[in-house]
């Protein structure tokens, strides 16, 4: 940190919170999880691919879920390579660099979640190359019956539960896991509260800096990550707005594989406020609250909000719904005058959905753009020089033609 960020730091308690975030999102050896493990022996940390695991069934029997989201721009793909094609999204090659080089011993198992055949692929790889540690793919349903997607979703998750037991994790206690379920419940309300001053005043929270403070609780339990994000919401809500002449847009896409911070900075830089986005997806799949009453089954209740409330996204089969009506929607509550589809290269899920989004925002006759990147895209100068112009268009015109 440079003397002038250290001031700005000391004079923005907005700034210092994001310094403390940033420090979560770049740490790719896990120093933080390892802390965590010291002050909490005995119990596990279990890493998950995003974007979406049960994180209260997690923290319910005692380990800590740690989102893993590959190794960004900061690291050099060269045993990774070695498994993959390289017509495949990077994301699953840095990830196994990560952990070929050790960092991510502190992990005690990964749960694979079902977002397409590449993640499927990267489970078995997990178990034939990290036999000792605990790897499970978490199929998660598509038939949205409760009595047939819900009862497959309970059934699944009490055979994680039985298999982390087995590796040292709590006894299942129904007590407990309503406590996590309310915890993670506190902290989405949270980060509502960050998403909505986001879109009142996209002057006075950057979507980079929502980012940063959002991620940051991939490694954190609910409970602190919560607190985190209201003293960032506390702080932004005080400090002197810096009012720009922006066209307001929702981005999509980017699920899974998360883009540079340069990118979305480079965004913002060439006229874009980012009201709106899929960029942290894992902590905000499920609209509202997991409805958990006392003498509920947590484990139900867990899987009636995913198959209730969980969000549109390409890795999830909408049955009968249209295709893009949930886009359609989300343009017109934030108010959006544009769309930008961002999508990780070679993404399958996402890039074979967005003509058919395309088309729905076609029909709405809302603009919108597209671009694609890698985790590790280090020049950003043709995405400024595309976005500005989308958005010069929308503000000149109120289309991108």
């Amino acid at each position: 940190m440079t003397e002038q960020e250290a001031e700005n730091t000391t004079n923005d308690p907005a700034s210092a919170v994001l310094a403390r975030a940033r420090h979560f999102v770049d740490d790719l050896t896990l120093t933080e999880v390892v802390r965590w493990k010291q002050d909490h022996p005995g119990r596990l940390a279990v890493g998950y691919m995003p974007i979406y695991v049960p994180r209260p069934m997690l923290e319910g029997i005692g380990c800590l879920p740690v989102a893993m989201f590959g190794g960004g721009d900061q690291v050099d793909i060269i045993k990774g390579d070695s498994f993959y094609q390289s017509y495949i999204c990077h994301i699953p090659r840095s990830t196994l660099e990560l952990a070929l080089n050790g960092s991510l011993d502190s992990l005690d198992g990964v749960l694979f979640p079902s977002i397409c055949d590449v993640i499927r692929n990267l489970s078995g790889m997990w178990q034939m190359l990290f036999p000792e540690k605990y790897a499970s793919y978490v199929d998660l349903p598509q038939n949205f019956d409760p009595e047939l997607g819900g009862k497959f979703y309970v059934n699944d998750m009490a055979r994680i539960l039985r298999d982390l037991t087995a590796r040292g994790a709590w006894q299942y206690d129904a007590d407990k896991m309503r406590a996590a379920i309310k915890a993670e419940n506190s902290r989405r309300a949270a980060l509502q509260e960050l998403d909505t001053l986001r879109v009142k005043e996209p002057f006075r929270v950057r979507a980079s800096e929502a980012y940063l403070v959002a991620r940051a609780g991939g490694l954190l339990e609910a409970a602190v990550h919560e607190k985190l994000v209201r003293e960032f919401v506390a702080a932004a809500r005080e400090r002197a707005p810096r009012v720009y002449d922006n066209v307001r847009v929702l981005v999509r896409g980017s699920f899974c594989e998360q883009p540079p911070l340069g990118l979305i900075k480079t965004l913002e830089a060439a006229g874009c406020d980012i009201v709106d986005d899929d960029f942290q997806l894992g902590l905000r799949y499920i609209e509202g609250d997991i409805e958990c009453g006392p003498s509920d089954d947590p484990m139900r209740a867990i899987a009636m909000a995913f198959l209730r409330r969980g969000q549109a996204t390409a890795s999830r089969y909408i049955a009968d719904e249209e295709k893009g009506a949930a886009l359609v929607k989300s343009v017109r509550e934030v108010e959006a005058e544009g769309v930008i589809f961002a999508a990780a290269s070679f993404c399958d899920p996402a890039l074979l959905d967005q003509p058919m989004l395309e088309t729905a925002l076609d029909r709405a006759k809302i603009p919108h753009t597209s671009l694609k990147f890698a985790e590790n895209t280090g020049q950003f100068q043709v995405i400024r020089e595309q976005a500005g112009a989308f958005s010069d268009a929308v503000k000149l015109w109120g289309s991108a033609a």
